[in-house]
């Protein structure tokens, strides 16, 4: 069995779980809902409340506060989620020039959502969309969770997304420039949001995301820990100066596809010898379009005509690879285009506690030159003591893919749910988590919904 279509590129699932048990939110005797006209978010320009009986995609598939659609291929298809759980769902936008996203018809950026339960644990989970997709990505495979376990959840569009998101902006760079700002913007503002509904601000606000979001989790860690608490990165993209990145991988993926580069050379590139059953997949939905839109968003003038103004307007055309891409060479571009990277670029410098995990067969974002050249950068910025790094074994970019390899694959997802549970120990417990390992792919079990870090034990959700 082969994967039919592609996945939105970059997209990457999630989940989060908490040791607190929910408590009655506000004060003693509120209802369902209480206190919802009460809640304005900060610097909205728009917004829309809703009291709902179920704020997960149980309750929510087919009605406008979900897009099932957006969220294909992050989990496998045997994943297990709670429901159940009532509340208050807060849609809206802030103040945006750009308009990439018609979520509601309302063709505007910088969408959010926010939902928070009526049983409150006084804690707060933020994240930003994985790949190019929208505030409703990671319904199922984050929201669900955490909202079942008492948080306040809260999502960005990141303020911008699609295949030509590279359009937003006046320079180089700047499209994913606004990511960092629309993620602390939606922080501040559902940090307040929560405070108006439950009477106090969150105990507890964590950062969490996977490829895009997770790249986001490590930026915030670093320029904002006061926000925040700790976070869990699943396979951040790795945007860095002088080191390892996509625009030095996948443009020896694109070789390839044009028969300009060996297996060796993918293998010299960081793509990992095991990984080799991906890769035809990878070249019909990641490699090419990935490449030239990042390159796009980056380094326009090096080929105005690909992707041009726009990706593409048909799949074929939005997946195909620019030819040019396949010579690409990024340490001999001009100094403007490494000053673009270096404007979003990551240093290592968390503030707080911080757990990473990466599949060692992740065809899109290889281990080696992402996750693991981050760790480096981590300890060689003197803060290796607040971060954890965790290698799932047969682990991919997208847990989607679990279905169609099902012998050579694991979803990355538990394991998910497992750091998030050992991060919040480690952060209100100051239990430390277990050491950097290889979370290694058990013999037998459901490895769709359970795993463990190493404790012996594997915990089923």
């Amino acid at each position: 069995m082969r994967p039919s279509r592609g996945v939105p590129l970059l997209a990457a699932v999630l989940a989060a779980a908490a040791l607190t048990a929910p408590t009655p939110a506000g004060a003693a005797g509120d209802d369902h809902c209480a206190r919802q006209d009460r809640v304005r978010v900060p610097g909205a320009a728009h917004q829309r409340s809703a009291c709902l009986d179920d704020l997960t995609t149980t309750g929510l598939a087919g009605t406008p506060y979900t897009d099932m659609t957006d969220q294909a291929g992050l989990t496998a298809s045997a994943t297990r989620s709670p429901s159940g759980v009532p509340g208050v769902q807060i849609d809206g936008y802030f103040p945006d020039s750009s308009h990439f996203n018609d979520t509601h018809g309302w063709r505007h950026d910088a969408q959010f959502v926010i939902r928070l339960p009526d049983r409150w644990n006084g804690g707060l989970v933020v994240t930003g969309a994985p790949g190019n997709r929208k505030q409703y990505a990671t319904d199922k495979a984050i929201s669900d969770q955490v909202l079942a376990r008492g948080y306040a959840y809260a999502a960005t569009d990141k303020g911008n997304s699609g295949v030509d998101f590279y359009r937003d902006g006046k320079r180089p760079g700047d499209a994913i420039a606004e990511w960092h700002t629309r993620t602390t913007q939606l922080t501040r503002a559902a940090q307040r949001a929560v405070a108006q509904r439950y009477g106090h601000a969150p105990r507890r606000t964590y950062m969490t995301g996977v490829s895009n979001g997770g790249y986001l989790t490590r930026w915030q860690l670093e320029r904002h820990p006061g926000l925040y608490d700790g976070g869990v990165d699943w396979e951040g993209t790795l945007w860095a100066a002088g080191g390892g990145q996509p625009l030095r991988s996948l443009p020896v993926a694109v070789a390839r596809m044009f028969g300009a580069a060996t297996d060796e050379d993918m293998y010299a590139a960081g793509f990992a010898r095991g990984s080799e059953f991906l890769w035809p997949y990878h070249e019909k939905a990641y490699w090419g379009v990935t490449q030239k839109i990042y390159r796009a968003e980056f380094d326009p003038a090096y080929d105005p005509g690909c992707p041009g103004p726009s990706a593409g307007s048909t799949t074929e055309q939005i997946l195909a690879p620019c030819p040019s891409d396949a010579s690409y060479d990024y340490a001999s571009r001009p100094a403007s285009v490494h000053r673009a990277v270096e404007r979003v670029a990551l240093t290592g410098r968390i503030g707080r506690p911080m757990i990473t995990l990466h599949g060692d067969l992740d065809a899109l974002l290889p281990k080696s030159t992402d996750s693991d050249a981050y760790d480096r950068m981590i300890e060689a910025s003197g803060r290796g003591g607040m971060h954890r790094s965790y290698t799932v074994q047969d682990g991919t970019h997208v847990d989607g893919l679990y279905d169609a390899y099902p012998d050579l694959l694991r979803p990355i997802l538990p394991c998910y749910r497992s750091a998030f549970d050992a991060l919040v120990a480690w952060v209100e417990r100051g239990v430390a988590p277990p050491a950097d390992r290889t979370i290694s792919r058990p013999a037998g079990g459901d490895v769709v919904n359970s795993c463990a870090l190493g404790t012996g034990e594997a915990v089923t959700r």
